[in-house]
């Protein structure tokens, strides 16, 4: 396995994201959430919006924890 470079950047989690909120579904809820004319509509798509933005964020900073650990782990010589 000699010459992969293993990194502790989420990318992963991080490309996962940038798919589900640029796409047409995920602009049209963040431009409803925080765009839209009516109350009601942002109203509705904000906790949505919100909620789907801090599991994003916890799901990211496991995948870093993780990739941290292992690097850690492979820098002892524990794992191959």
């Amino acid at each position: 396995m000699a010459g992969l470079a293993r990194t502790r950047w989420p990318w992963i989690s991080l490309l996962l994201s940038a798919v589900l909120v640029l796409n047409p579904v995920g602009l049209d809820f963040l431009h409803s959430a925080f765009f839209a004319g009516e109350q009601l509509a942002r109203n509705i798509a904000q906790p949505i919006v919100l909620t789907a933005l801090a599991i994003m964020v916890v799901l990211i900073g496991l995948e870093w924890l993780v990739r941290s650990l292992i690097a850690r782990s492979r820098a002892r010589g524990v794992t191959r």
